[in-house]
């Protein structure tokens, strides 16, 4: 064997294997030939910080919770009993919890638009008192929601026995005429020859309150509104847990969760003409360790890292990562493929994950030079980039996702596929999964170069090349570009995906 072969082998035991996915659940299931609801589609997935509880919004405006049930068989928390190496024979397993209708549709009367009730984006806040804070967004409006149990309270003894009493009871006698009736205190009614019994009613008790039930109740605290001309895109929390970012296609703005009447425009990239606008903003989020730093991505296919301590108005960033195209292979489609519809920190705040119409790329934010790997998703789609051009497939935003170790990225694709690939060192990884319950596993084809860990790279660029023929599949059906998985999420620290395939929530683990 060579030397290189010999490195390469080496590399690649020192790699994560790739894992094998299963099949969890499934909530909302379709039953064929079923017709789907546009209402019933779902627009967005989030999982809480714990990864105990599961978020869903759909096109109707609805957010729907879902709760952790496979860590109640343990005395201890499971988290606790995984430190002390406990064996832990499960895969996570969720129930539904409730629902809420977070965002009605409106109508703007100044611009004459209809502004539609669709969860874009679902954001968890840190919990309190066994509450469960979110934050939801439509088009134009941020609502701040608290889930809580409630105990249902009711009245279930009268006050008096309805046999003998007639003071606060109704009419006994209906024919008797009412010049015939004595009136007494509070509207009650008796005979002519009724008398009150000396020591009064013997039957006569105080109303009782019991709690018959708990109930969970979803109360909107706050609404954060006209606070954005364009649609909005993203929401983030902030790590200090008081403030969020709000971002549309020109403007992002800065709330304290304490205050809904007022905010702070932190980035504007709005031109004095806007026939001289060449790019818009397409996705931000905060650094999730560094609370005065932030990403966000534009349709020209870069992004920008700005630190608010530098000034109230962000209008100079940092670092901006950008890959700069070979000047001969441009086209017409070039800047609308290269335009980043997600972008996502990895846990530790080192890297960012972003995702363009053909590519998920992974910058290191020491590093801006370009990214340090890039995992073909629709390279085989490029000789139809007309057709998709055609049918608007072409603008199509797929998110994208990290592992919570940052081994690993996934993103979606068309035919309710999705992907999963390996970034760490000497990883070979690329899995291809469909949404169903019997997920078809095909293992594309990398790169098996060495390169260093993702750590240590200083100028080296790693391109990994996954399943070019996903369009083709073993018994050559193409894509279905009118099925397409958009949304996904990762547990935060399992190796757990949930997936949105139109109305149905697929959640698979490994």
């Amino acid at each position: 064997m060579s030397n290189g072969g010999a490195k390469a082998a080496v590399a690649s035991v020192g790699a994560p294997q790739p894992l094998d996915w299963k099949f969890s659940q499934v909530f909302g299931e379709r039953t064929a030939g079923e017709e789907v609801q546009e209402v019933d589609i779902i627009s967005a997935i989030e999982f809480d910080g714990t990864g105990d509880h599961l978020a869903t919004g759909d096109r109707g405006g609805r957010v729907v919770l879902f709760e952790r049930t496979d860590t109640r068989d343990y005395a201890g928390h499971w988290r606790d009993l995984e430190k002390m190496d406990y064996p832990m024979n499960r895969h996570p397993e969720f129930r539904y919890k409730t629902e809420f209708q977070s965002h009605e549709p409106e109508f703007d009367y100044l611009k004459s638009l209809e502004i539609e009730e669709k969860i874009n984006k679902i954001r968890w806040c840190q919990s309190a008192n066994g509450a469960l804070f979110l934050l939801s967004t439509n088009d134009k409006t941020i609502k701040f929601w608290k889930v809580q149990e409630k105990k249902v309270k009711k009245v279930c003894d009268m006050n008096v026995d309805s046999s003998k009493a007639m003071g606060n009871g109704p009419i006994v006698d209906s024919s008797i005429s009412t010049s015939s009736k004595q009136f007494i205190e509070n509207g009650g009614c008796i005979r002519n020859d009724f008398s009150f019994p000396t020591g009064g009613f013997p039957s006569l008790r105080l109303p009782v309150v019991t709690s018959l039930e708990t109930n969970l109740m979803a109360r909107c605290r706050r609404i954060y509104a006209h606070a954005h001309d364009y649609h909005i895109n993203s929401i983030s929390n902030n790590s200090d847990g008081e403030t969020f970012i709000s971002a549309d296609d020109l403007r992002i703005n800065l709330w304290n969760l304490e205050i809904s009447n007022q905010s702070f425009n932190i980035v504007d990239v709005k031109p004095a003409n806007m026939e001289d606008l060449t790019e818009v903003i397409t996705s931000a989020e905060f650094h999730p360790k560094h609370c005065n730093m932030l990403a966000y991505s534009s349709s020209k296919g870069s992004i920008r890292l700005i630190d608010m301590r530098q000034s109230a108005l962000c209008d100079t960033h940092s670092k901006l990562f950008e890959e700069q195209d070979d000047p001969g292979t441009r086209s017409f489609f070039t800047d609308i493929i290269a335009s980043i519809s997600d972008i996502k920190f990895a846990k530790d705040g080192r890297h960012i994950l972003s995702r363009d119409y053909m590519t998920l790329k992974l910058w290191d934010i020491n590093m801006d030079s370009g990214p340090v790997a890039t995992f073909q998703v629709h390279e085989h789609l490029r000789p139809k980039l007309c057709d998709l051009y055609e049918n608007d497939s072409i603008f199509d935003k797929f998110e994208c996702c990290l592992s919570g170790d940052g081994l690993r990225v996934a993103t979606g694709s068309y035919s309710n596929l999705f992907r999963v690939f390996g970034c760490s060192e000497g990883s070979t990884e690329a899995t291809t999964l469909e949404a169903s319950k019997n997920p078809t596993r095909r293992q594309g084809q990398t790169s098996s170069r060495p390169c260093r860990s993702l750590g240590s790279l200083s100028g080296v660029v790693r391109r990994v090349k996954g399943a070019d023929n996903l369009g083709v599949d073993a018994n050559g059906n193409t894509s279905d570009f009118t099925t397409k998985l958009l949304h996904l999420a990762w547990h935060p620290t399992e190796n757990s995906i949930a997936c949105a395939a139109s109305n149905s929530l697929y959640m698979y683990y490994a």
